[in-house]
């Protein structure tokens, strides 16, 4: 499992990275209101970034327990996923879910970058899946929401644009 993370006001990820994971990250720097400081969602305008919202997903978190909702799905990752989730619990649509990269970007508040094999998917063409996770906070500090974009790759490695 490749994974690599990095302080919220300079986002490490690899060179040979997607083009759409740089671009989000890039996006996701440039509206911190202060050094220091995440953005929350209220910084982020769907506008600014329409070639990258149907590879985007919100993730609203929810504590004591943990848990994730499903806020904003683009139009790929429904595809992928073969149904609309929105507004459903992680842990009630996906059997195997397991929170632990999730509790750790709202925990440290840093980004997190992964390239794997698809697990929950294997049957799809799909067979690679790019993403990053980054964390948003209304009020600069307590994580409350997790800004994601998936890239999906073939067998190939060729990007499956779909969405």
């Amino acid at each position: 499992m490749n994974e690599k993370r990095r302080s919220s006001d300079s986002l490490a990820i690899p060179e040979n990275c997607h083009p759409k994971i740089r671009q989000i990250a890039a996006y996701w720097n440039s509206k911190h209101p202060d050094a220091g400081v995440l953005p929350g969602r209220q910084h982020l305008d769907p506008i600014d970034i329409p070639q990258l919202l149907p590879n985007v997903w919100l993730i609203d978190v929810s504590r004591d327990p943990y848990r994730f909702r499903f806020r904003l799905i683009g139009t790929a990752i429904v595809e992928y996923a073969g149904e609309d989730n929105t507004g459903k619990w992680f842990d009630e649509t996906l059997p195997d879910f397991d929170p632990t990269v999730f509790i750790d970007v709202v925990e440290t508040q840093e980004p997190s970058w992964r390239r794997s094999p698809s697990r929950m998917r294997p049957y799809k063409e799909y067979r690679e899946l790019e993403r990053v996770r980054l964390p948003l906070a209304r009020d600069g500090k307590t994580v409350d929401m997790i800004l994601s974009l998936t890239v999906f790759f073939d067998k190939e490695g060729n990007e499956i644009k779909k969405g």
